[in-house]
């Protein structure tokens, strides 16, 4: 009956074939923990609280060659989750422009955009990666050009800024009367004025809200909207602007000292190079699925708006985007989860992410190639199920409720 009854036939080999593939994980689990005894490497993690003895060129957490593996691993991490941000909040805006442009009536326009795509799209992103890196260490000046009365190079936006071959220096927030920092399980600590910022940020934008809801009712029951707008904005920047008076908030800028600058934010040109390389990669994809996704929206929509009176401008804005969103952003998806893996190849470039720390310099120098590919593994999943979950729950968010 269960294999020849229709009603049972399908849960019968369901069930066969999960007891299948369980017993071929279990032998294969079994056969690699045997083999590794056998040689005598059994699967352990303590070589995680051994010293690195290696150097790390970009962090922003405490970190010396004596920190431990794992400290290591995690400042590899949040290198990668940097660049991850960066890449897909900088390739959204691009991808989205293009996107957009792509469909404009300027020829001129279309095909710039057009190219952009092609180019960028065709070309693998390695080589846009070193190809990006070239570009900042040839092209940028040399530190000992900004030195002298007469300096070959200078500082930008008010002397705050300074760009050279090594990299990139920007002002740091510091603060006289902070409120100091918190360790986190000894990994890392976190700045309580931050939090504190964040706090008093997330509270405005929740008052804000109110407000806009409070106005809505009253245009539903009067027809007539009140004007809130500035109380709106007042709730958001005003406390902020008060709680960095407080602590002291001021700015560390970088300062030419012997042969190189100190002081300031230093983002090293591997950074840069990824960053931009991973960003105008993934924006020719981007600027595909936006495109394509407001081609999905019926030109009726566009004709109603013009008929309306209604600008180009704001009829793409408040109308084909929004609509095209329920058919951008599940690709979209994709493409941040792209861009999150391709931060890999960032070792072409000497920057140290997870995969130069975890999988690179520890795997070599403890021989638990194993466990490191096996925790490397369960971050970038854990990472990927991350961005997933966000991008699912905006994408509920955004799509149309049907009555």
């Amino acid at each position: 009956m269960l294999l020849y009854d229709t009603r049972y036939r399908s849960l019968t080999i369901q069930i066969f074939a999960l007891v299948g593939v369980m017993l071929l994980f279990s032998w294969l689990v079994s056969n690699t923990v045997y083999n590794l005894q056998t040689l005598g490497k059994g699967i352990q993690f303590r070589f995680l609280f051994e010293p690195a003895s290696y150097d790390i060129n970009q962090h922003i957490i405490d970190y010396t060659s004596r920190s431990t593996h794992l400290r290591a691993a995690f400042v590899g991490l949040i290198n990668t989750l940097i660049v991850a941000i960066l890449g897909c909040a900088t390739a959204t805006v691009l991808g989205v422009v293009i996107g957009v442009l792509r469909l404009s009536k300027n020829w001129i326009v279309a095909q710039i955009m057009t190219w952009w795509v092609e180019v960028f799209r065709n070309v693998p992103v390695l080589l846009w990666i070193v190809f990006f890196m070239a570009i900042l260490i040839e092209s940028l000046p040399r530190p000992a050009a900004f030195r002298g009365e007469n300096p070959e190079a200078s500082l930008l936006l008010w002397d705050s800024v300074a760009i050279t071959n090594r990299g990139a220096y920007i002002p740091e927030p510091l603060f006289s009367n902070g409120l100091g920092d918190i360790s986190i399980f000894g990994l890392f600590a976190i700045s309580l004025d931050l939090m504190a910022l964040i706090v008093v940020v997330t509270i405005g934008i929740i008052i804000s809200k109110k407000i806009a809801q409070n106005a809505d009712r009253k245009q539903e029951i009067t027809g007539i909207r009140p004007t809130v707008w500035p109380l709106r904005i007042a709730v958001v920047v005003i406390p902020p602007i008060i709680l960095l008076y407080l602590l002291g908030f001021y700015l560390g800028y970088p300062v030419l000292k012997g042969f190189n600058f100190a002081g300031g934010v230093y983002l090293r040109n591997s950074l840069i190079a990824l960053w931009l390389a991973l960003s105008c990669y993934t924006s020719a994809f981007i600027a595909e699925i936006v495109r394509a996704g407001i081609l999905a929206i019926n030109k009726g929509q566009t004709e109603a708006a013009y008929s309306l009176g209604i600008k180009p401008s704001p009829t793409m804005n408040l109308i084909i985007l929004p609509q095209a969103l329920r058919v951008i952003v599940p690709p979209l998806i994709s493409q941040f989860l792209n861009l999150t893996k391709n931060s890999s190849l960032a070792i072409s470039v000497g920057y140290m992410d997870v995969t130069g720390t975890l999988g690179g310099i520890t795997l070599n120098q403890t021989g638990r190639e194993l466990e490191s590919i096996l925790l490397l593994m369960l971050v970038f999943l854990s990472v990927s199920l991350t961005i997933s979950a966000i991008m699912n729950w905006y994408n509920s968010k955004v799509k149309i409720k049907e009555r």
